[in-house]
């Protein structure tokens, strides 16, 4: 007999509910729900939420939802999905039904937890310590000794401060019992924190009054202790304090520029540091700056190419040679992945009595690790009940991208029989008991459905011992299987609400106003400075491409004929920096938007929102026109509309960058490349064999057409155009105002001056600005642009010597 909705069972919520879709709920048969209790009654903790909701037209449940996808979506939150076709961006996928857990039974959860993270810390201590726990046989030496996780150069090497462990996450799941296990431990770089917190904004967006009605702990003081403790570990020292990621290539790279912006701190890739007498330094545009605190989020083998991966381009030679200086620390230690494997859960109860003197409060999924006899035995025995797995594996099964299989379906295909294989292989395979996890409502089609979902906690280290979450966020299962919880596999991300029956606590990052303290930026690492000149350049190339194929197109659309010795002369020069008219929007044009948009893409923490949604707006944009838009007229008016998002983005940059380093070196690569521009067509156009109408479209190119006719009393000409488009001061289009703006910020960069001089590069930049400013029109002349040309390619060349090296 199949269930009735648990709504049935409720004659207060059903006559408020008023037969709505959302009410037809009705939980698996066998399977712990999270909002139906055992006698097919909602729980407490749900009612006030359930109510609303049953309040509510289904039209305003999809303008809620809305709401908070469109948050998501402004906010630029994404991750990175592997497939056939390779990476791909998507959307942060929110299950807008928050998952409601009492705080009686957190309390609980949490006390798990942290016995949990203490029970970790002994055993990576031990593990690269004295290794009591192989030699007494708690742990089978082949565990340790094959496994890849195990770093042998960090064996012995004590961390400063004395802790290994500082951030981990736990896979959680409540199985038919109604009881939680510990599906997976999360040690090695523990992802997912940013992106609760950008699922509860988003959650809040959608029930911003239920989520005020209802007592729900906040997480910013989770994040707020752990700021404390990554700030106490610099123990007094001047060491920056960052977050180290592999880049932009990595699936969650959103998260690591989210959490660097979050909590104030650098944002930094391998390539940005250096080892100089055993101590970490970071590469900045004023020299090497030392690093006190790493918060790692690439994988350990990967930081260190000289004692590590050798094949690793993201790490940084010399890291460990600093661990065992004892100059820095990173979170969390380097080998500390090993605590992931899968294998390792099948111990955790032995290991716990040992060291802890205490039974596990939380059990894990019950695991056995083939590579011994009786536990080998217990596998065969019971294959049916099984999931086969890696034993190595630091991800749970249904993580692990099919590596694992149910034992239920190898009777029929195996090619040998299942004993033989666990006898050969056993070494290498777990066998894990499976899982019916609990399921949760999510809105599917118009109403309620169970699905299945896993808990994602966080425990962070503190003044006051482990601090756990008061949430995280919940996987959410695309459909019945298990296994459809993974993101790479279709599931979603549901927020966790810790409610009280008291009132909570209110907490914020920012400082008390007494407290009030305004400090200056720190330094800027060359590889975001480089990242923010190439931008500048880019952008100011790609605009300069917009502004002559306009002018281009919009004279084929009169003519329809390209051999007409203007558009042919223009076509040629266009031709010579790969760019063709013969496409209305050529590929060379997509190729420097997207450039910028790399170049953006390696510097999200410190680019607004708005801005990296202009920026990739645009982008999307002209690949669109690209296939939609014809030659002439349709071209120009393309052009136009590109012009004017790239103006937008301009615009957002200019009015909201915080005018600092960053912002100089974004400015002196839009100056170079905007002076190189008007200095090529002036060096093209403006000659005396440049065909007719060169000159009127030199003005128009150069967004001065208005300007000429207000300053000279004469139709074009050769000495006006040039006076206004390369020496007039006050036109910011012309070459001088270029050399003036670039003399300004260059004054202002670190190593302008260096004991009391002026520095090579600071002297470049008076000598191409002042030799400039004493030029008349009548003497800019082919040769005169050409060798301008020269001495700025000279002057990039010898700020990225001087900068970004």
């Amino acid at each position: 007999m199949s269930k009735k909705p648990a709504t049935d069972l409720r004659d207060d919520v059903e006559a408020e509910a008023g037969g709505a879709p959302a009410f037809a709920y009705c939980p698996l048969p066998g399977v712990a729900d999270e909002m139906v209790d055992n006698n097919n009654a909602v729980r407490p903790v749900w009612q006030n939420l359930l109510a609303a909701l049953s309040r509510m037209p289904e039209k305003e449940l999809h303008d809620r939802f809305a709401r908070a996808d469109r948050y998501l979506r402004d906010a630029g939150v994404f991750y990175r999905a592997y497939g056939a076709k390779g990476a791909s961006e998507r959307s942060w996928p929110i299950s807008h039904i928050p998952v409601l857990i009492d705080e009686r039974e957190w309390q609980t959860l949490s006390e798990g937890l942290v016995q949990r993270a203490d029970l970790l810390e002994q055993i990576i201590a031990d593990i690269y310590g004295e290794g009591r726990l192989v030699q007494e046989g708690f742990i089978p030496p082949a565990l340790i000794a094959s496994n890849p996780e195990f770093l042998r150069p960090l064996v012995g090497v004590k961390p400063a401060g004395g802790h290994y462990l500082h951030f981990l996450a736990f896979e959680v799941g409540r199985g038919p019992d109604g009881n939680w296990w510990v599906l997976a431990d999360r040690s090695q770089a523990p992802s997912g924190a940013g992106f609760a917190l950008e699922t509860r904004v988003a959650t809040t967006r959608a029930f911003s009054d239920i989520y005020a009605e209802t007592r729900v702990h906040r997480l910013a003081s989770f994040f707020g202790a752990f700021r404390n403790t990554l700030q106490n570990m610099k123990e007094g020292g001047d060491g920056r304090i960052a977050v180290l990621s592999p880049g932009p290539a990595n699936e969650t790279y959103y998260e690591h520029a989210y959490i660097a912006r979050y909590l104030g701190l650098m944002l930094l890739e391998g390539e940005d540091l250096t080892v100089v007498n055993d101590k970490v330094m970071v590469r900045t545009v004023a020299g090497l700056k030392p690093i006190s605190v790493l918060w790692r989020r690439m994988d350990a083998a990967y930081a260190d190419p000289l004692e590590l991966d050798q094949h690793s381009h993201i790490g940084t030679p010399g890291m460990v040679q600093a661990l065992r200086a004892q100059s820095v620390t990173i979170v969390n230690a380097l080998g500390s992945g090993i605590l992931e494997t899968r294998a390792l859960l099948a111990f955790m109860p032995t290991i716990c009595r040992e060291l802890l003197g205490e039974e596990l409060k939380l059990p894990s999924i019950a695991t056995w690790w083939c590579g011994q006899e009786s536990e080998r035995s217990q596998v065969a025995r019971n294959i049916e009940k099984m999931v086969i797995g890696p034993a190595y594996s630091r991800l749970p099964f249904f993580d692990d991208n099919g590596q694992s299989v149910l034992g239920s379906t190898l009777r029929s295909t195996a090619k040998e029989s299942i004993a033989d294989w666990l006898q050969t292989d056993g070494h290498k395979l777990v066998g894990q008991e499976v899982v019916t996890l609990s399921t949760t409502p999510a809105w599917v089609g118009g109403k309620l459905v169970p699905r299945p979902m896993s808990l994602r906690v966080f425990a962070a280290r503190t003044e006051k011992g482990w601090q756990i979450m008061p949430g995280g966020f919940a996987r959410i299962g695309s459909g019945a299987d298990v296994a459809a919880i993974a993101m790479q596999s279709g599931g979603s991300a549901a927020d966790v609400w810790i409610v009280s029956d008291k009132p909570v606590e209110r907490h914020t990052l920012l400082p008390a106003e007494e407290s009030f303290t305004r400090n200056m930026p720190g330094s800027l690492p060359s590889r975001s400075a480089d990242n923010l000149f190439w931008l500048g350049r880019y952008i100011e190339r790609a605009e300069g491409a917009l502004r002559i194929l306009r002018a281009w197109h919009g004279r084929f659309a009169e003519s329809a004929d390209p051999s007409e010795p203007l558009l042919a002369d223009v076509s040629e020069y266009l031709a010579a920096v790969d760019i063709d008219t013969e496409e209305a929007v050529p590929e060379s044009l997509l190729r420097n938007i997207d450039s910028a948009v790399y170049s953006a893409s390696n510097i999200r923490d410190r680019f607004s929102p708005d801005g990296w949604l202009a920026l990739n707006d645009l982008a999307k944009t002209a690949r669109r026109f690209r296939e939609t838009v014809s030659p002439g007229d349709d071209a120009s008016h393309a052009m136009t509309i590109l012009l004017r998002k790239l103006a937008g983005f301009a615009g957002l940059v200019h009015e909201n960058m915080y005018r600092f380093t960053g912002w100089r070196f974004l400015s002196i690569g839009r100056y170079i490349e905007r002076g190189l521009h008007m200095t090529r067509l002036l060096g093209r156009m403006s000659g005396p064999e440049a065909p007719d109408g060169a000159l009127d479209m030199l003005l128009e190119i150069g967004d001065s057409v208005m300007t000429h006719r207000r300053r000279y009393n004469v139709n074009t000409a050769r000495l006006t155009v040039t006076d206004l488009l390369a020496l007039d001061p006050l036109n910011p289009r012309s070459i001088l105002f270029q050399m003036n703006e670039i003399h300004r910020e260059v004054e202002q960069l670190p190593k302008a001056f260096v004991n009391g001089q002026m520095s090579p590069f600071f002297r470049e930049a008076m000598r191409l600005h002042s030799g400039l400013a004493v030029m008349t029109p009548e003497a800019m002349n082919e040769e005169v642009y050409r060798r301008l040309e020269q001495e700025l390619e000279r002057f990039s060349d010898l700020l990225a010597q001087t900068y970004l090296g």
